[in-house]
């Protein structure tokens, strides 16, 4: 059976569910130094799977309007534009890009391998994004920043990018069952 694309009205819910998905999933956090651990980049990353590289683009940038405008959608339940505008705001902001870039390779590759390593290149963009700003606004060093922002998250964004892997394809094969396209 082919699937069809999906209406503009359709099309509208699944990202406003998506960004649901990412505002329920993104403020839960363990605190392990200045930047917790939380499940966004998992969040934004099966967005962009399911979605494909635009739609699951807004659904981010919906999470981050949300966010900014006050709604408690960042870590620990906060939100503002001072959370945006701190030394892990950059991380917020790095999500964008990381689901443009992850997006693009996911789209234009089935490959399990290639879309993992798509997803990983992606992150470490988010992570230059993180660490450029975190450095700007605390004045650490590079070494220090990534001492603290990225190397004790590198296991965890693996193991995220593994759900996506999983995840993603059982989500994708259940829309198409139900003759739904969500990139289309």
């Amino acid at each position: 059976m082919e699937t069809k694309p999906v209406s503009k009205t359709t099309s509208l819910a699944m990202t406003a569910v998506m960004s649901a998905v990412i505002c329920v999933l993104s403020p839960f956090a363990i605190p392990i130094g200045p930047v917790p651990i939380t499940l966004s980049v998992f969040a934004i990353l099966l967005a962009v799977y399911v979605l494909g590289w635009k739609r699951g683009s807004v659904s981010c940038l919906v999470y981050i309007l949300l966010g900014m405008v006050g709604a408690p959608v960042f870590s620990n339940f906060s939100g503002g534009l001072s959370k945006l505008a701190g030394p892990t705001g950059g991380y917020i902001v790095g999500y964008i890009p990381m689901a443009i870039v992850a997006g693009l390779i996911l789209e234009r590759w089935d490959s399990r391998v290639v879309q993992a390593l798509g997803m990983a290149l992606s992150v470490a963009v988010l992570y230059a994004f993180g660490t450029v700003w975190f450095c700007m606004l605390t004045g650490k060093t590079v070494a220090a920043a990534l001492a603290v922002c990225v190397t004790p998250f590198i296991p965890g964004s693996v193991v995220k990018i593994a759900g996506v892997l999983i995840v993603g394809p059982m989500i994708c094969a259940g829309l198409k069952a139900a003759n739904i396209d969500p990139r289309a």
